[in-house]
């Protein structure tokens, strides 16, 4: 059977590139995957699966960092123009993009995989230096591109989908196919953590594109360690705006909090336990030279290499922007716009997947290590840690590859052999799972 499956995902290959490479030119940003979304559910439906989208998969009261309903509203049309397929369309409106096929085969385990699905607010390089505007994939939405590997983990997964339904009949349990929005920001996860659809999985994973590492050619890391647990926040002073000659004593000056609180906020003590971060990445404040000004926005992000360190940085940040306030007399509105864990993969999950491998995929050069450094934040870890709680058990992995400029540039790209790598990987891992272990 693991034979069948190299051959199948060999076979789809093109299709999965031509996938990846539609979802790259019509890229769609967090919550607004409306397209994107349509046509996943539409190919799992004609693949077979049972398919729930939008509502019937997230909380919607745990959503993070949505667009206003002006821009909701602009995207929605785009993507009906864009193709969209209109049934589903009118069930990821909204900022309800989330979209799961699922098999059921009867007694045995449930296994899910997650793929996110939501591009970059960057405008791509459109030079013919760049291979999506070589052969004519650039992204046409201004100000939307895929720089992160998305498109092509929504491609793997739509290809994983296919796999495993023409070998439905060898599978005995439960497979949950997850395609995620808004990971980005990370914002879009614990909305789906908290729909249930994950109450009775007992494995879980998921997977992203990477630059191999110098001097390596490894094709998979099993597990990820130096992940960050983050918080975003965005925060709003407001305060009194009058003449800055004339009378400044009647004014409450929004800007001076916000200034109180960039400096205080970068002189957090560090913490002994490990790494953390801030960062102020905007300040947008006041209307004139001559004005005290009457609002100031900051968009703010903590990190720390545990879910601890993260806490400590949020709390201490928290009351750094509160004090700002009170220094000032302004009023203060602190907004949560994003929010993950940090990662915790399980040995025994890393286990499985280096057996498969080792057994049957003797052509993936696995690294000898299982974990290997993320150095970033990724919400996939709301679903793992859900799985984790009751028991289940779970890993976030490494598909390296020669990437063109670094994740988050405009002129992103991947060696897009990675696509047979990943598909042939998680249809095998899931086969394993769904064929020869009980259920626990």
């Amino acid at each position: 059977m693991y034979e069948k499956i190299k051959l199948l995902a060999t076979e789809y290959f093109p299709e999965t590139v031509q996938i990846r490479r539609d979802f790259h030119k019509y890229a769609e940003r967090g919550w607004l995957e409306m397209r994107t979304a349509s046509i996943i559910a539409r190919k799992l439906e004609n693949l077979g699966y049972q398919v729930s989208a939008g509502k019937e998969l997230m909380r919607e009261e745990f959503r993070m960092g949505l667009p206003n309903k002006r821009i909701l509203t602009i995207n929605y049309k785009r993507a009906l123009l864009q193709g969209a397929d209109p049934y589903y369309l009118e069930k990821v409106k909204d900022g309800f993009t989330a979209v799961a096929g699922i098999i059921r085969n009867g007694e045995g385990p449930v296994v899910a995989i997650r793929f996110d699905i939501d591009a970059l607010s960057i405008t791509e390089d459109d030079s013919t230096n760049h291979n999506p505007g070589k052969f004519g994939f650039v992204s046409c939405n201004p100000g939307a591109m895929h720089a992160c590997g998305h498109d092509g983990h929504s491609a793997i997964g739509l290809t994983v989908a296919k796999i495993l339904a023409k070998i439905r009949e060898n599978l005995h349990g439960t497979i949950k196919l997850i395609f995620q929005p808004a990971e980005e920001g990370v914002r879009g996860a614990k909305s789906i953590a908290t729909s249930g659809i994950l109450d009775d999985v007992d494995y879980i994973f998921a997977g992203h594109i990477w630059q191999q590492a110098p001097d390596e050619d490894y094709d998979i890391y099993l597990g990820m360690d130096e992940t960050f647990a983050t918080t975003k926040l965005d925060v709003i002073y407001h305060g009194v705006s009058s003449h800055a000659a004339g009378m400044p004593q009647f004014g409450k000056n929004a800007l001076l909090s916000a200034a109180s609180c960039i400096l205080n906020l970068h002189s957090i003590p560090r913490n002994s336990d490990g790494c953390t971060r801030i960062n102020v990445g905007t300040i947008n404040a006041g209307t004139g030279r001559n004005v005290v000004p009457e609002t100031a926005k900051l968009e703010i992000e903590v990190r720390g290499a545990t879910t601890e360190l993260n806490n400590y940085m949020e709390v201490y940040a928290r009351d750094i922007i509160q004090g700002s306030a009170l220094m000032h007399d302004t009023i203060v509105e602190i907004k949560q716009m994003g929010k993950a864990y940090s990662l915790e993969c399980d040995k025994k999950m890393m286990d499985i997947i280096h057996d498969v491998c080792d057994e049957h995929l003797k052509n993936v050069k696995v690294a000898p290590r299982y974990l290997s450094p993320l150095d970033g934040s990724d919400d996939f870890s709301y679903m793992m840690a859900t799985v984790q709680a009751h028991g289940g058990i779970g890993t976030y992995m490494k598909l390296t590859t020669d990437l063109v400029a670094s994740p988050h540039n405009c002129a992103f790209d991947f060696d897009e052999k990675v696509l047979l790598t990943g598909t042939t990987v998680y249809s095998c891992v899931a086969y394993y799972l769904l064929n020869n272990i009980e259920k626990k």
